[in-house]
């Protein structure tokens, strides 16, 4: 499948936004909802009148919206955020329809058609899913179709969770070769302190990690999971990638997506944009195990790009099977890598310290490869 992407300059200003074929925009639950949990249909009106009017205008545009979870919480006659995630699910199960409808209704009123997207972390980092998780939003795109992406809290375990959409709406920037990514809360942009207290000062634009120095984030509202950590986080993850960031408050949607300088914060974008399931897998992937590594394996995998063969490894924790996700550590501990694994956990002590010549001498062939290929390894280690 061949893609198209607008290469981005590293110096690209607002304008780039303005000029953007293809953007993401991510909106947080504060931003959709009612103080009782309920969607706030004004509200999302007031979002898809800004999204459709860029859509008509012949960009492509994904939706990350969050809100399935607030959504449920009025028809199921509670009054907070449930802490248990049965509960969670259960009322994305319900609010995921009610804001889905919603779209869809208002999306209508010009004309436009709406395709829902659930995806969990899991999903993205198995080599097969996350390509078709690729191809079909990118299908969407060719058809015309607003997709509206969410985590699938559903059926999501605290293990596969990408934990925020802000998080998600980055790597979906990044699975999407978009030109641009716009953060939505309930906030108008970055400021160095509390908005809340006289003489916070708004960041217009941040460039690097200097320029957030002594800035004191915030954390999250009501119903959401977010705050200003994960937004930043986010920033850090897609202009990582290549993607110029704003962050600003739902209510000035339009005059981010025009590239204005006068609201939000704008992230430049920065350094080359990695392999995208590598990018899932270092900001997306929760290690379902551990193995040790000694002197020699870490320098082979961090420093020279090697893969990671069964003769460095001297330990291994924790219950995974072949193709889950587990950290690489270091003599003293700490993860330097994470990689796809090739066994099940069961099989590697049986492995260990041992050339994978030998190993197939002994065992067969299929014991002549890698612990983890380096394809499949990310160096999480500056």
């Amino acid at each position: 499948m061949r893609q198209e992407r607008t290469v981005i300059d590293p110096g690209a200003s607002r304008e780039s936004l303005a000029k953007a074929g293809r953007v993401v925009v991510k909106v947080g639950s504060s931003s959709l909802t009612t103080p009782q949990g309920t969607i706030d249909g004004d509200r999302v009106d007031a979002l898809v009148d800004v999204l459709a009017r860029r859509r008509l205008a012949g960009a492509q545009v994904v939706l990350v919206s969050s809100g399935a979870i607030a959504a449920g919480l009025g028809p199921l006659g509670l009054t907070a955020r449930p802490r248990d995630l049965a509960t969670q699910q259960a009322a994305a199960s319900v609010g995921q329809g009610v804001l889905v409808a919603r779209y869809t209704s208002s999306f209508a009123r010009y004309g436009l058609r709406v395709g829902q997207v659930l995806l969990t972390a899991d999903d993205m980092i198995r080599r097969s899913h996350h390509r078709n998780a690729q191809r079909t939003l990118v299908r969407l795109l060719e058809l015309g179709i607003v997709p509206v992406v969410n985590e699938n809290d559903t059926v999501a375990t605290d293990e596969i969770r990408f934990g925020d959409n802000d998080r998600l709406a980055a790597l979906v920037s990044h699975l999407v070769h978009a030109e641009g990514l716009v953060l939505l809360s309930d906030v108008d942009a970055l400021y160095d302190g509390d908005p809340r207290r006289p003489g916070a000062r708004r960041l217009s634009e941040v460039r690097g990690p200097a320029d957030l120095e002594g800035v004191e984030l915030g954390r999250s509202g009501r119903v959401g999971t977010g705050g200003m950590i994960t937004k930043v986080q986010a920033a850090r993850i897609a202009t990582g990638a290549g993607v110029p960031v704003v962050l600003t408050a739902a209510a000035h949607a339009a005059a981010a997506l025009d590239g204005r300088d006068d609201v939000g914060t704008f992230f430049h974008p920065a350094g080359q944009h990695p392999g995208t399931r590598l990018l899932w897998l270092a900001h997306a992937a929760t290690g379902r195990g551990r193995l040790s590594l000694d002197a020699g394996a870490v320098e082979a995998v961090v420093e020279r790009r090697k893969s990671l063969l069964p003769a460095g490894v001297t330990g291994v924790d924790g219950d995974f099977a072949a193709g889950d996700p587990v950290d690489l550590c270091g003599p003293a501990g700490e993860v330097v890598a994470r990689g796809l694994v090739n066994f099940d956990a069961g099989e590697i002590p049986g492995l260990l310290g041992r050339s994978t010549r030998d190993l197939a001498a002994e065992l067969g062939p299929e014991y002549e490869r890698e612990l983890i290929h380096r394809d499949d390894i990310v160096v999480l280690t500056p």
